[in-house]
């Protein structure tokens, strides 16, 4: 599946801004894609397992908060990352 990476994510990924990554559930895909740029996962994903809140989760087209959410029938996962301050 196409993984689309934030700017700010890039440098796990030798600065590209999409790669491939499977599983079932975002999950799993995270943790393919951890097993490819180790440290990528903790980037976006506490040691909850909860979402960070400055990461945002499309999975075919829809957002999503949940970290089980099914990837069935999705073609691309883009991740964005959030800009905060005051």
């Amino acid at each position: 599946m196409r993984v689309i990476i934030p700017q700010p994510l890039r440098s796990y990924t030798d600065e590209a801004d999409h790669v491939e990554a499977t599983g079932t559930t975002l999950d799993e895909l995270l943790h393919d894609l951890d097993d490819q740029y180790p440290g990528i996962r903790f980037r976006m994903i506490n040691e909850q397992d909860e979402m960070r809140p400055n990461i945002i989760f499309f999975v075919g087209g829809t957002r999503t908060r949940d970290i089980e959410a099914s990837l069935e029938g999705a073609a691309e996962v883009v991740i964005l990352h959030a800009l905060s301050g005051g």
